[in-house]
């Protein structure tokens, strides 16, 4: 009976102790340990906006194939297509040199019309790094962001590239800018397509060669007064002789007039 009771006992006693908040804390089973994450990847950084009116009023003597962009706002049609596509663009755009060499009609003679799509004929709706076109004259006529049928062949002759149009077929001069997506090629004439200029090119006429010097074929003042004084001791020189001639000819005659007297 004692035995019952000292088990009842301890029984209620572990009872007490296990409902105590202090021991079932120290009792209860450990946390386990937060489970590290891998970190998130920052963010791909936003492509680099490229400024084509900036970039082509620094980059060399492109004022004027500027300055017609921004009239026709051809220049927010390419800065679209740089910045806003996946294509990005390829511009060929000529020197001040090249437009110089153009009759001073040209644009005058154009419609509004006409003029934007001869600055279209000059870019390529996508980029196109050097190393690519050896590839992109296989595919001859190449379509410009004019559209069909603007189109332009391109020639690789032993890394020279040649862009070629109707009435033009410049050589790449520099690669002014070449970053994906924007890639800008210097030209040393403008492209000129058979679409608007169907019958002659509106290239000025070469000037005129300078006039040869006549100098060597007429003779100079100083020839002239120096043959002048060759003709005048010339016939100084015919009298003197002459001269001598008749004194010695006067002394055999007093010569022999001596021998017959003698």
């Amino acid at each position: 009976m004692m035995g019952f009771k000292a088990a009842i006992f301890t029984t209620a006693v572990l009872a007490v102790l296990l409902s105590s908040p202090a021991l079932a804390q120290k009792i209860s089973p450990p946390t386990p340990a937060p489970v590290s994450l891998p970190p998130t990847p920052a963010p791909a950084p936003a492509p680099h906006y490229v400024d084509l009116a900036v970039l082509l009023s620094v980059a060399g003597p492109f004022h004027t194939f500027l300055n017609y962009l921004e009239k026709t706002e051809v220049i927010k049609t390419f800065q679209s297509q740089a910045n806003k596509t996946d294509d990005g663009i390829t511009i060929f755009v000529p020197k001040d040199s090249a437009f110089a060499a153009l009759k001073k009609s040209t644009f005058s003679n154009l419609t509004a019309d006409q003029v934007k799509t001869l600055l279209l004929y000059h870019a390529f709706p996508k980029f196109y790094s050097l190393a690519e076109f050896k590839n992109l004259s296989a595919l001859n006529p190449v379509d410009t962001f004019a559209g069909s049928p603007y189109t332009l062949n391109l020639t690789d002759d032993m890394g020279s590239i040649y862009v070629q149009s109707m009435w033009s077929k410049p050589k790449i001069a520099s690669s002014v800018y070449a970053t994906d997506p924007v890639a800008i090629y210097a030209l040393n004439k403008v492209l000129l397509p058979m679409q608007i200029f169907s019958k002659d090119p509106p290239l000025a006429p070469a000037p005129a060669p300078a006039p040869e010097s006549g100098a060597s074929d007429a003779p100079s003042p100083a020839a002239g007064k120096e043959g002048g004084l060759t003709g005048k001791g010339d016939s100084t020189s015919a009298a003197y002789n002459a001269g001598v001639s008749v004194a010695n000819c006067l002394l055999l005659a007093a010569a022999g007039c001596l021998m017959l007297l003698s």
